[in-house]
């Protein structure tokens, strides 16, 4: 079933309601676990767009069921609410040249408001659905967040989602149908340290961890078939002064896969680096602060079937040839455990994660228009 001539209508009168969500939830800061008050806006809005049971659970994430029974199969949409940055107060937001700029303008706001308008329009019209529809604006999908908020969904809804859908990213032709694993840590090197005249030639914590992040770096990735793997170090700190032999310095570090038989690679030899350098005489602390896992064993024919709706839509709607990808999001979890799962767009940008990040306003109308257009697969 495409659009309708009602359908279009609608879509096309919201585009500047589409807008002014961007606007107001720009304004709401929301980093990763702080994400009540966008929580809060997201689930008003399902109640004035018509939906009945509406609710936010532990895990921040605004719900509202559509169909929803006790026992029948769900389809989840969702996007997230959270940013990747940990501003607690509101960020700029400015209009120029036809653009939105503000953090987190496109990742993941102008993909939620296309969501969110598209979601109106079956809620208001009461539309026959072939089975439940479970409509989200999900927490804790950036960084640390560890997709908490499509974790619980995955949990509360578990083998009755027959298939899962996440609106991100920044381009409308882009199909993600593979999920990219990754694991997270805090490490930790501690020294005798000391005064960098009198206590000159003990240990010195950041070198130590300077030369682990060397030997890091030095490794050859492992592969498999086609699979990729990646590792980076984000973020390091330590030391006291200028004038202080540092005691302590720490690193985030993460490694990344499409398979999970390499990230089990990284993971062993990340063990025996740490060990090497333990055996120097060092405190060495690893913690695992994040675990993203790959995909697991989905029936291919259910997901490539999933795959082909959002393809059809796309070359419907887009009038693109689809682009296929590897990618992190909200997807991973149910991937992980056998549900067809995908990611699309819902609006065009640039920059993310970067104070630079730019939106199109003109591609959430669109965006809209898109993912409208392959929820149908789902009416009665």
């Amino acid at each position: 079933m495409a659009l309708t001539y009602q359908m279009e209508q609608y879509l096309r009168s919201s585009h500047e309601e589409a807008k002014d969500i961007v606007r107001q939830l720009c304004a709401i800061p929301a980093p990763s676990h702080h994400e009540e008050k966008r929580a809060a806006w997201c689930r008003d809005w399902f109640i004035k767009a018509g939906g009945e049971n509406v609710f936010i659970d532990e895990a921040l994430n605004a719900i509202c069921e559509y169909n929803v029974s006790e026992d029948n199969d769900v389809v989840v949409f969702m996007a997230h609410t959270d940013t990747v940055f940990p501003d607690l107060e509101p960020m700029p937001f400015v209009e120029k040249d036809g653009l939105f700029c503000s953090p987190g303008v496109t990742d993941d706001t102008g993909n939620l408001a296309s969501l969110l308008i598209a979601e109106r329009y079956i809620l208001r019209n009461r539309i026959p659905t072939v089975c439940g529809m479970v409509f989200v604006a999900n927490s804790c999908e950036e960084g640390l967040g560890n997709l908490k908020g499509s974790r619980a969904i995955v949990s509360r809804y578990g083998k009755r989602i027959k298939e899962f859908i996440t609106v991100d990213g920044t381009r409308l032709e882009r199909v993600v149908n593979e999920a990219v694993g990754s694991h997270r840590y805090r490490i930790t090197v501690r020294t005798e340290g000391g005064h960098s005249f009198a206590a000159f030639g003990n240990r010195n914590a950041i070198v130590c961890l300077s030369s682990m992040i060397s030997t890091l770096y030095s490794v050859k990735v492992p592969s498999e078939g086609d699979s990729r793997t990646t590792y980076n170090v984000g973020m390091i700190s330590g030391g006291t002064s200028v004038n202080t032999i540092a005691q302590e310095a720490s690193m985030l570090y993460e490694y990344r896969s499409t398979s999970k038989s390499c990230l089990a690679v990284m993971e062993t030899m990340l063990g025996k680096v740490i060990e090497a350098y333990r055996s120097t005489g060092i405190e060495v602390l690893c913690e695992r602060i994040g675990d993203r896992p790959c995909t697991g064993d989905v029936d291919p024919a259910a997901h490539e079937a999933l795959i082909a709706k959002a393809e059809d839509s796309v070359r419907r709607i887009i009038g693109k040839e689809p682009v296929r990808a590897y990618s992190s999001t909200d997807a991973n979890t149910p991937l992980s455990i056998g549900i067809p799962a995908i990611c699309m767009g819902g609006a065009i940008g640039g920059k993310c994660h970067t104070r630079e990040e730019w939106l199109d306003p003109q591609s959430l109308l669109d965006g809209s228009r898109l993912l409208l257009d392959f929820m149908t697969n789902y009416f009665a």
